[in-house]
């Protein structure tokens, strides 16, 4: 009996998968780009001064913030 019951129960599947309408094909607007040969470029010679900063102390506060640990960085046990 319930071999019967599946064998109905995957006749039935399979007619309502082909009973489908299939999707019409939406067809898809292509761009052209063209290809470019030539690059110019642009030579910035003003300077700019930046300021860094160097601690001697190896406690300091930025160096405890910026080397900070997540829960990521974590090993984990296999």
């Amino acid at each position: 009996m319930k071999t019967i019951v599946t064998i109905i129960f995957i006749i039935f599947l399979g007619f309502t998968a082909q009973a489908q309408n299939s999707t019409a094909d939406v067809k898809v607007e292509t761009t052209e780009m063209t290809i470019v040969t030539e690059t110019s470029y642009e030579w910035n010679l003003e300077t700019k001064t930046e300021v860094a900063r160097l601690y001697k102390f190896k406690n300091s506060n930025i160096k405890k913030e910026l080397n900070f640990l997540t829960k990521a960085n974590k090993p984990k046990i296999a």
